[in-house]
Parts: structure tokens; sequence; C-alpha cells
């Protein structure tokens, strides 16, 4: 029992170190990232489910996944904005897409539709923190899939769902990932004006800056 509680924390002290890199490459915008986010997201789903948090777990299962899509996204984004600061279209550092009106609507839709949907899963599955482990798996979900499409309002998703998960980890006794996640949310605050400030709209005939 004493070797199965020594790896948990070690795993909780490993996400830690590799989320650290992983959140301030994000605010710098390097792809880098995604590397440390598959990483973390492996060592933070066996982490949550050992708490038997079962949507969390499940949650930094889509991050891998969606880490290899990042970076396949990124990388393109990432060659078009070059390719516009070399014609002198831009000197931003940090490539933007708008946010539709398409894209809010239906993120609104999932977000209360799935969480309502995650909420009475996570009861038959007798998760320990059922509501709220619904609701911060459902917007970090979407703040991620925001997240690839380089949406510069993924940081104020990103800001409510650290909050509570900084929450969450503290009543569940993990105290090191509540470290992390205090730490994305303050990381998230300084990314949203980051971002704002040194990014350029890629997704228009001629870039924007913010």
């Amino acid at each position: 029992m004493e070797n199965t509680f020594d790896l948990i924390k070690a795993i909780e002290i490993f996400a830690l170190v590799t989320g650290i890199p992983y959140m301030v490459l994000e605010v710098m915008q390097k792809k880098t990232m995604w590397y440390f986010g598959l990483a973390t997201g492996a060592a933070c789903a066996y982490s949550f489910g050992v708490q038997h948090l079962w949507a969390s777990m499940g949650l930094n299962i889509y991050y891998v996944f969606m880490s290899l899509w990042g970076l396949y996204r990124w990388h393109k984004d990432e060659q078009r904005l070059r390719e516009e600061r070399d014609k002198g279209l831009t000197d931003a550092t940090i490539h933007l897409a708008r946010l539709d009106r398409r894209t809010l609507l239906t993120t609104i839709a999932v977000f209360v539709a799935g969480t309502a949907l995650l909420i009475g899963l996570l009861h038959l599955l007798h998760d320990s923190e059922s509501s709220m482990d619904a609701t911060v798996t459902v917007m970090s979900a979407l703040a991620m899939w925001w997240l690839g499409k380089a949406h510069p309002q993924h940081w104020l998703i990103w800001i409510v769902a650290d909050t509570l998960l900084t929450v969450l980890c503290l009543s569940q006794g993990m105290y090191w990932m509540a470290g992390l996640y205090l730490f994305y949310t303050v990381a998230a605050v300084y990314g949203y004006f980051h971002w704002r400030r040194n990014g350029a709209y890629i997704d228009l005939a001629e870039p924007e800056k913010n």
C-alpha cells in the first residue's frame, strides 16, 4: 500500500513538473507545448483514475489525443504566420483565429447538454464529485478545442475551469495537482492578455493586429 501511495505522489509530481513548461510554452504559443501535453495528460489521467474521478480521467485521455491534433494544426498555422511576416504583413509572433457565431453557439449547446448528460453518467459510476467533475470536464474539453483552433478566448474558459479544478483537487487531498491548477489559473490570466497583445488573425485576407 505504501509503495502504491508513493507511486501516486510521484506521478502527481511528474504531472506538475511537465505541466509547468506546458503552460509556459502555451502562453508563448510554441508548438513544442503539445509534447509536454502528451506527458502531462497521461500522468493526470492516472492520478484522477486512482481517485475515481472518472470524468477528469477521461478528459486527460482526450488531452492526449488533442495534443496530437494540436501539434498538426499549429504547425500549419505557424507556417502561414511565418509567410505573412516574411511578406511584411504583420510583426506578430502569435497566430489567432476569430471566434465565429457558429462555433460559439455550438460550444454553448455542447456545454449545457454535455454537462447534464455527464452528471447523470457519473452518478451511475459513483463519481465522488459528479457535478463539479462533469462541469470542469466539459469546460476543459471545449477550452482545449478552442486552443487547438487558436481562439484567444480559450483562456477565459481555462481561468474558470482551472479555478474549479484547484478547488476539486484540494477537496480530494491532491495537493500537488491543486498547485498545478492554481499555477494554470494565474498563467491563463497572463496568457489571455499576452495573446491579445502579440497576436494577429491569420484567417483574414489581410491579418489584423490586435
